[in-house]
This record gives structure tokens, sequence and C-alpha cells, in this order.
């Protein structure tokens, strides 16, 4: 794999229903092989503990994980809690996996998830979308109170050309 444009600082992280650690394991060693550093904060992780852990360790992406089909459940609650505090305003958050457990994927629920702060909604296989949208991020995130501007979405055209387009 080649460099990726900025080494990021991620946190990785399963939500508060899910005892699964081999999907937070996987992400954190591609991440690592990308040249990012990341925190791993393991399984069943409560919303207020995830933003304070965030809170310290300041990241510039949350990557939430779940296997167990209630990550559209959790991961509500998580961004919910998350940006109730000015300090995490501006983080960008992420979550995939299996996040539900109709099978197929939940268009509503992608999109309460991300009118609630998520920068993206994946699933489980999108991981070139992911490395492409942590290409994207902006140079670093403020350390301040004060919140990001709007994280960008995804350019189309460069998702397009590697084949992951996404609605």
């Amino acid at each position: 794999m080649s460099p990726p444009n900025r080494i990021r600082k991620v946190v990785v992280s399963g939500t508060p229903s899910d005892s699964h650690t081999w999907n937070l394991v996987f992400l954190q060693l591609y991440l690592e092989e990308l040249g990012h550093r990341v925190v791993n904060l393991g399984p069943c992780v409560p919303a207020e503990l995830l933003a304070a852990e965030c809170a310290a360790h300041t990241p510039d992406l949350l990557v939430l994980s779940s296997v167990n089909g209630h990550g559209y459940r959790d991961g509500l609650t998580a961004v919910t809690r998350l940006r109730q505090r000015p300090e995490l305003a501006g983080l960008a958050v992420v979550i995939g996996g299996k996040l539900g457990v109709v099978g197929h994927r939940d268009r509503t629920a992608a999109i309460a998830l991300r009118e609630a702060g998520c920068l993206d909604v994946f699933d489980d296989t999108d991981l070139d979308r992911l490395r492409l949208l942590i290409d994207q991020l902006p140079a670093a995130r403020p350390q301040s109170a004060v919140p990001a501007p709007d994280l960008p979405t995804p350019d189309a055209r460069v998702l397009a050309e590697a084949g992951r387009v996404h609605t």
C-alpha cells in the first residue's frame, strides 16, 4: 500500500453492546499499515467513556465498528454524546460494519447517523472508501473548543474511480 497523504491519529472503538474484538484489531492493523497512529479502545465502550477518551486523545478521526447488528442504535447514541461536548464538535466520526439485523443496509438509519454527526456510514466491505476518506480529511483538527468547519464529503469522482460509489 502506498503511504497516506498525511499521518492521522485515529481512535478505533467498538460500540457498547458489541463484545467482538477481531473487527477492531483488523481495523487497527489496516490503519497502521497505511501509516496512521491508532488508539484502539476495544469493545463494549459506553458513549460517555468514548467521549472522554476522544477528548483525551484528540484524534483526527474516530472509527466506530460493530458486527453484532446493533451499530445503528449504538452509533446514534455515541455520536449524539460526542456532539454534546464542544471540544468534540469538529471531530470526524465514521461508523461501519454490520450495523443492522435486517441483512441489508438501512438507508433511513444511515441518514439518521449522518444527520447526527457521522461523516460517513460504511458497509463491512468499504475499506477502499475509508482509506480515500481519511486521505481527504483536513490537515489537522482544531484543538480548541471552536468547532471545525464542515468536513468534506468524499469526492464522488475519486470514489467512482476506486469503484466504490455510495448513495
